[in-house]
């Protein structure tokens, strides 16, 4: 059923009773004729698993599900609720004349609601709840006036308007929950406003558009709960207007629920009056906006349930918020509320669960909180409360959720926080500046299922109070200056564990070789440490070994053991020998293998193709050698492919096929003969290409500069020949500037990361990127044997951030609308056979933070004005014919041509400089107004039960210089 019991249905469902009562008094003989209808009824019923094996013989009213009136015999009721019952309703049915109950509920019929019903004249009682009906809710049920209790919620059925409900006069009680009324439009208000003795209704998930504004008259008289809210799992109301005046005027009000409404503007203050209100829940309304002051500046009284989360309440929590002493509930998370907590919130005696995560808070908290002897629930996350975590905490015998995460506490825990805490269940207090201090020897009085101190100072020793914690499932000890050996007695309490998260700490040590974790376990990360030893080995759907010292080879039944896994990182450790075959055998579950950074030989196992759902492959930094393997073209779900900086060889052929590939790094390796035409047409969603350091030749395909998602085409250091096409302007990717939403995917406490890498040179200057850099747009050329011009077409591209084209035997001009590449950072075009002059305009290329046109055949005198004035002389040495500042030569005309100096510093000094200059200017005008703002969340994976990798990645992780 989909119905949330309430008092009021409660009270109902005994009417109901009372209607069907006489069946069980005393032993009654059915009425011939509602016999016969059952029985016919029953023909046209499907009952796989033979409910109706009563429904024989000559006595319906002892027939499962049916109740007789006691005097003449006739069938009053039919109770036929979750009994899987399918099939059709014969029209006969509308022959039972006396019958006032119908309970058809929780079963299959496939078919529309039968127009026989509206003949059920005395029915009182009509529940079709998720009973498998299906089409238009037919009009001619209005004509039940006897009907007190309606409920059709079921997903599947529709209506297109609602005047026929205003012909149920007597009707206390209406559910149409998922019933979709998108057709409906405001009128929905008018026609339930004829109903003087509805109690409750239920309209939640209908598709509702619309309120209506204004009343001629007020009718809902008795109407104590309605019910508007949102089933995120099917369809939710979106009005798109205010709350209206008029809701707030119906005195009798006790339940309102509008979450997830789309609802706007103000919310009415009249609320706070309503004599009866018991529970009010607005949350979820983003653009639903109230000054705390006054919201809460009425007396509600009564109200002992309140939800406006996810609203837009504003201002500070007054004092007066104490007032509201019969409250049990109270979420006022995710608005913008500000200022401090006040003590008040102290006399809020029967609270059990208080949220405020999510605003603006700050200062203390109160130690009032202390007093909330029932609370249960306490969410804190998120704001700006600063100070010590209050030892009144530990006072809260009931409670068994605590969330003070993200926040600015710097307070010393001790074991008087938990004193009393014997039901604490969920403790979360990560991303604060916290220090345990706790004895070795204490014992909790609590068995936590969930424990998130990452970020706390819980060190230098393993916590030795988590031995006693046998319940625990969620461990997240990360960054929390734990250093030495994981203690043996850990590994016993680890068969409960589904999320283990020690990464980033200082442990040393080795662990066991198969380790013992909570059957199904979901993820256990050890990334960051200092770990050493043989690889363990998990059977955990994400295990992360990253940047540790383990050593040896990976175990080769690896694949029999890690059955389910499905991210795998062993990158950044002093692994060596071959990656095993048996990682083949993983099959279907593998989608993230990262086992770069190693010192791993051998070739790539064929094997590999049989890990079939692969997205990310990254065997970078090792030494491997051979070719990429054939199976890998059986990776149709492949999209990042890293096998840069390792010794492969051969032809790229077998990728042909993986269509779906958007990072393509083969960096440094020995691939030879020409870059493939087809790369263009067999990756239409490549974003990032690199082929740069290895042994191709021939010319540059023409259909590279087709490839409409290109960002970063490298293809330095190789053997290139032929000329730059005038087709480079239509790589499209690059013609504006990137706009990538920051999207963060979080799971249940789980948020991963997954950082791939890419190198990108700048006049010398070696910058390490991430390779999902929405917002690099780069292309280098450099070390090959080009000719010919710059195309003018090149300027097309004003997203290009980096351009490198030095060392090749380019000729001709620079081209002179350069400066429209307004967003390029670095412009390398040294090492090649320039001529004429620097466009003058280049003085206007206001984020130009890197430029190389040394040693080339440029003349004239250089444009030393605006930006240009940034570059030292090392920019432009090498070009004889160039003159003026910051080159000690001088230009004919100038006042003196034989200084040595350029403003006051000579040009050794300037040179030395430069990389200080480069650095300085760089990073602080190009990365921050956020021109490489190195971030994309890369999601995978549609069944991790909401758990997404997510990660914002940072620029500039390794720098250094050329020069030094």
């Amino acid at each position: 059923m989909f119905m949330e019991t309430s008092p009021f249905l409660f009270i109902l469902f005994l009417f109901a009773g009372e209607l069907v009562s006489g069946g069980t008094a005393q032993l009654v003989h059915c009425n011939e004729a509602d016999r016969e209808v059952l029985l016919d009824f029953k023909m046209g019923l499907e009952d796989p698993m033979n409910q109706l094996f009563s429904w024989h013989g000559s006595n319906c009213c002892q027939w499962l599900g049916i109740a007789c009136d006691n005097a003449t015999g006739a069938v009053i009721s039919i109770n036929l609720s979750s009994l899987v019952l399918g099939g059709e309703i014969r029209p006969s049915f509308s022959k039972l004349k006396f019958l006032t109950h119908l309970d058809l509920s929780s079963n299959l019929f496939n078919c529309s609601i039968p127009d026989s019903f509206s003949f059920l004249e005395k029915l009182q009682y009509l529940n079709l709840a998720s009973a498998g009906f299906s089409g238009a809710i037919p009009p001619t049920l209005g004509n039940l006036s006897s009907l007190q209790i309606l409920d059709v919620s079921s997903y599947g059925l529709n209506v297109d308007n609602l005047d026929w409900v205003s012909g149920l006069v007597s009707l206390k009680y209406l559910s149409m929950n998922y019933v979709d009324l998108s057709k409906v439009g405001a009128e929905w208000v008018m026609a339930l406003n004829k109903l003087p003795f509805l109690a409750e209704l239920h309209l939640a998930g209908c598709g509702l558009s619309n309120f209506m504004y204004t009343l001629p008259s007020l009718n809902f008289t008795s109407l104590a709960v309605l019910d508007l809210a949102c089933d995120f799992h099917f369809t939710c109301n979106h009005f798109h207007s205010k709350l209206p005046n008029w809701l707030a005027n119906v005195s009798s009000l006790v339940s309102v629920d509008i979450s997830h409404g789309s609802l706007r503007g103000r919310i009415p203050l009249g609320f706070s009056e309503l004599p009866n209100l018991k529970s009010l829940k607005l949350n979820g309304n983003e653009n639903l906006s109230a000054s705390c002051s006054q919201l809460f500046h009425g007396s509600w009284e009564k109200i002992e349930f309140l939800d406006f989360s996810v609203n837009k309440l504003h201002g500070r929590l007054p004092a007066s918020l104490g007032n509201m002493t019969s409250l049990f509930h109270l979420d006022l998370s995710h608005n913008d509320i500000k200022g401090e907590i006040p003590n008040s919130i102290g006399r809020l005696k029967n609270l059990t669960h208080l949220s405020l995560d999510y605003n603006l808070l700050h200062g203390l908290i109160p130690a009032a909180i202390g007093n909330l002897q029932h609370l249960a629930f306490l969410s804190l996350s998120s704001n700006k409360l600063n100070g010590t975590l209050p030892d009144s905490l530990g006072l809260l015998s009931e409670l068994y959720f605590l969330d003070v995460s993200i926040n600015e506490l710097t307070s010393v825990i001790t074991e008087a926080h938990f004193l009393m805490l014997s039901k604490l269940k969920s403790l979360f207090l990560y991303r604060n500046s916290l220090i345990f201090n706790i004895s070795s020897n204490w014992v909790p009085p609590f068995q936590l299922h969930v424990l998130d101190i990452r970020s706390c100072h819980s060190g230098p020793s393993f916590p030795f109070w988590l031995r006693s914690q046998k319940e625990i499932r969620f461990l997240l000890l990360s960054n929390c200056s734990i250093s030495g050996s994981i203690p043996n007695w850990f590994w016993s309490i680890s068969g409960s564990f589904y999320h283990l998260d020690v990464s980033s700490n200082h442990l040393v040590g080795r662990l066991p070789k198969l380790l013992n974790v909570g059957l199904g376990a979901f993820m256990v990360d050890l990334s960051n440490n200092h770990l050493e030893g043989p690889i363990p080995l998990f059977d955990v759907s994400i295990l992360d070994l990253s940047n540790n010292q383990f050593s040896g080879s990976i175990p080769n039944n690896i694949g029999q053991i890690m059955t389910s896994v499905e991210f795998l990182s062993l990158s950044g450790n002093q692994l060596n020998g071959a990656i095993p075959d048996s990682l083949g055998s993983i099959g279907y579950s593998l989608e993230v293998l990262d086992l770069s950074k190693n010192n791993l030989t051998g070739s790539i196992p064929l094997s590999i193709g049989n890990c079939f759902d692969l997205q990310i492959v990254d065997f970078q930094n090792n030494n491997l050698s051979g070719g990429i393997p054939s199976s890998m073209g059986k990776l149709f779900g492949l999209q990042i492919l890293h096998l840069g900086k390792n010794s492969l060889s051969g032809e790229i052929h077998s990728l042909q096929s993986v269509s779906s590939l958007e990072t393509l790094d083969l960096a440094n390796n020995r691939f030879t003969g020409n870059i493939p035409p087809w790369i263009a047409e067999a990756f239409p969603h490549l974003r990032i290409l690199s082929l740069r350091s290895n042994n191709f030749s021939g010319e540059i395909p023409l259909a590279l500069f087709n490839m409409g998602s290109l960002q970063v085409l490298d293809l330095a250091e190789n053997h290139l020949n032929g000329y730059i096409h005038a087709n480079i302007g239509s790589l499209e990717a690059m013609t504006h500037q990137q706009n990538i939403t920051n999207i963060l995917f979080y799971g249940s406490f789980v948020e991963h990361q997954y950082k791939q890498y890419i190198d990108a040179m700048k006049n010398g200057i070696e910058l390490q990127y991430t390779k999902t850099l929405a917002l690099l747009t780069s292309i280098d050329l450099s070390g090959n044997d080009l000719h010919g011009v710059i195309p003018k077409e090149i300027t097309k591209l004003v997203g290009l951030v980096v351009l490198n084209l030095s060392r090749n035997h380019i000729s001709g001009q620079i081209p002179e609308n350069i400066s429209e590449l307004s967003q390029l950072l670095s412009l390398d075009l040294s090492g090649n056979k320039l001529s004429g002059r620097i466009p003058l305009s280049m003085s206007s290329m206001t984020f130009l933070g890197s430029l190389n046109l040394s040693n080339n055949n440029l003349l004239g005198r250089i444009p030393y004005q605006g930006q240009m004035t940034t570059f030292s002389a090392s920019s432009f040495v090498g070009n004889s014919g160039l003159c003026g500042n910051p080159l000690a030569l001088k230009c004919p005309g100038d006042e003196s041509n034989n200084s040595s100096y350029v403003g006051g510093k000579d040009e050794a000094e300037e040179g030395n400089g430069f990389i200080h200059k480069w650095f300085y200017f760089s990073i602080g005008l190009g990365f921050g107004v956020g021109l490489l703002l190195p971030f994309l969340i890369f999601a995978i994976k549609r069944t991790w039960g909401g758990v997404y990798f997510a990660y914002v990645d940072m620029v500039v992780v390794k720098l250094w210089s050329s020069r030094n």
